[in-house]
């Protein structure tokens, strides 16, 4: 029965520290293709202006075709979830954020919460996110849970750090 338990917890330790790496490699990657965008896009071009195209800026009230207006007067996405439990599990000293979503917002919604998980001097040991299953509808409810990867001191507080909220449109 341990051991098993014990082959149980490295099956999931693994997993977990394969999904932090592939996490930081995804990251990375779109850092380096934004700043290979911002370096191919911020120079001027050609001297006659060939291969390129004026763009003209959207006037306030404009269409913005298929994809709509951005809610500007949508409450921002950081007030919709709250951390619930912030807890450290005594055998493995791995730490864990269970956060509730609120969508306050008028359309379903899905939700990406990232956290950080801090030390008794404020500075961040581990991080970790917890994304909602579904979408949730206006006003619903959804309970999440953001798991920090590898040991973490006692006394690990957990800080909501940024929210994303991507409204569902029909």
């Amino acid at each position: 029965m341990t051991l098993s338990l014990i082959g149980g917890l490295v099956v999931t330790g693994a997993t977990a520290a394969l999904v932090y790496a592939f996490l930081q490699e995804a990251s990375e990657s779109f850092a380096r293709a934004e700043d290979r965008v911002t370096s191919r896009y911020d120079t001027m071009g050609p001297e006659d202006g060939e291969g390129w195209e004026e763009f003209e800026e959207l006037e306030d009230g404009e269409d913005f075709g298929e994809f709509g207006a951005p809610e500007d007067d949508e409450p921002p996405a950081e007030k919709d979830a709250t951390i619930t439990k912030c807890t450290r599990d005594s055998l493995i000293n791995w730490v864990s954020a269970d956060i509730k979503v609120v969508n306050g917002s008028t359309s379903p919604a899905s939700y990406v919460v990232f956290v950080s998980f801090v030390d008794r001097d404020g500075d961040v040991v581990t991080e970790g996110l917890a994304v909602t299953d579904d979408d949730v509808a206006p006003g619903a409810t959804a309970r999440i849970e953001a798991q920090g990867l590898g040991e973490v001191p006692a006394g690990t507080k957990c800080r909501i750090d940024r929210v994303e909220r991507e409204a569902m449109t029909g």
